[in-house]
């Protein structure tokens, strides 16, 4: 039950808890960022106009290349 919880997908990237866990709040304060720039471009549309679009494409991009090179890419 723990290895399912806290190691199987992990690894199923091909890395350990603490690197997932570190990438995991990369991405995660990255999507947070690009959220609150759409927030202050809906009160002022001249600002943040290309923001969550590149921040979108980037994270894909870089999911995408992880995921290729995974040992289980589908887990």
């Amino acid at each position: 039950m723990i290895g399912r919880l806290f190691q199987d997908h992990p690894k199923s990237l091909g890395m350990s808890w603490a690197e997932h866990g570190y990438g995991a709040v990369v991405i995660g304060a990255r999507m947070v960022g690009a959220g609150l720039a759409c927030i202050v471009h809906a009160a002022v549309p001249a600002l943040f106009t290309e923001t969550a679009g590149q921040t979108v494409q980037s994270l894909h991009d870089h999911m995408v290349k992880r995921k290729a090179g995974a040992a289980n890419p589908n887990a």
